[in-house]
């Protein structure tokens, strides 16, 4: 499979530190000590993960190499849906007249981009799909409550479009070697780390210790598995993008893995943890900066548990 082009959309509000400590008691310092959040993204009242969507892919279209009519399959990934019978899927691709296209809509909290090129990947080996528009997106601030201490901080809004093809359309593609993905609802905390209850809570994370623990475990161990599988090694690793959950995670990885910090691209300290559009959104933001050869890996977990891993060489 090959990346033919990406698009993305952060909100313009960034939210500071300083609006949770009348909310919560937690004050600035202490949540950039803890998350390394200075500021998180929020989209406007009218917005949600269809519209952030739509100006994702619009994003991504002056790079595509063909029309988006030809687009035969369209999946939305995202946990905070606006809307689960018209989904993003069915407004992009009612929006763009996307004729021949199938739509659909997955859910597996922050892991859920990586578990959408899985998906399109069994596509492709079925001889289903040649040419496919992934949006990865979350309106976490739909759900959030501001006032719980231990993760009404931590959220913010984005989306992403990649255009994804089964074979090379351009010396420009960058390829995706191998996708890895794993349900761990056995595992640890499990179903309990994280929930999104619209009518009770909204986004909470109590389990937020064992979230810790288990996405230093298995971001890593994920990684290490795609690169031994695709003969590479650390060394040959240009960058490391996990999910923005929290960027003592991703200190806790560097440290384990021996990688520089140089190596790690993130953006939570802007737009704190946009749930599952977080690693996507770090790739698309920084496309245009990959060099012919780049390795890249993507590695991820979210609630549920569940994790994936996917190793793209530019």
């Amino acid at each position: 499979m090959f990346i033919n082009a990406t698009g993305f959309y952060v909100p313009e509000e960034r939210v500071h530190n300083q609006h949770f400590l009348e909310l919560n008691g937690l004050t600035s310092e202490w949540i950039e000590q803890r998350t390394g959040i200075r500021t998180r993204s929020k989209a406007k009242p009218e917005e949600n993960i269809n519209t952030m969507g739509l100006e994702a892919i619009k994003n991504a279209l002056p790079d595509l190499p063909y029309d988006i009519t030809e687009v035969d399959l369209i999946v939305a990934a995202s946990y905070s849906p606006y809307d689960t019978v018209a989904t993003a899927a069915h407004i992009a691709q009612h929006e763009f007249n996307i004729v021949n296209a199938k739509a659909l809509y997955l859910s597996s909290a922050c892991s859920s981009f990586v578990n959408a090129l899985e998906v399109v990947e069994g596509y492709f080996a079925m001889g289903k799909a040649t040419k496919a528009l992934i949006i990865s997106a979350d309106k976490n601030s739909a759900y959030y409550n501001e006032t719980d201490p231990k993760a009404g901080h931590l959220w913010g809004d984005a989306a992403a479009a990649f255009f994804i093809s089964k074979e090379r359309v351009t010396e420009h593609d960058a390829q995706i070697v191998e996708i890895f993905t794993q349900g761990l609802g056995h595992l640890g905390k499990g179903p309990e780390g994280v929930q999104l209850r619209p009518r009770d809570g909204g986004i909470m994370m109590p389990e937020g210790r064992d979230v810790f623990i288990q996405a230093c475990t298995y971001m890593p161990k994920n990684v290490l598995y795609l690169l031994e599988k695709n003969g590479y090694t650390l060394d040959d690793l240009t960058y490391f993008i996990g999910h923005q959950a929290n960027m003592r995670i991703m200190s806790n990885i560097a440290k384990q893995l021996n990688l520089p910090e140089e190596k790690f691209l993130h953006n939570i300290e802007e737009l704190g943890n946009t749930g599952s559009v977080s690693s996507a959104l770090v790739y698309a933001q920084n496309a245009t900066g990959f060099k012919k050869g780049d390795v890249v890996c993507i590695t991820v977990f979210g609630g549920g548990y569940s994790a994936g891993a996917c190793l793209i060489k530019c």
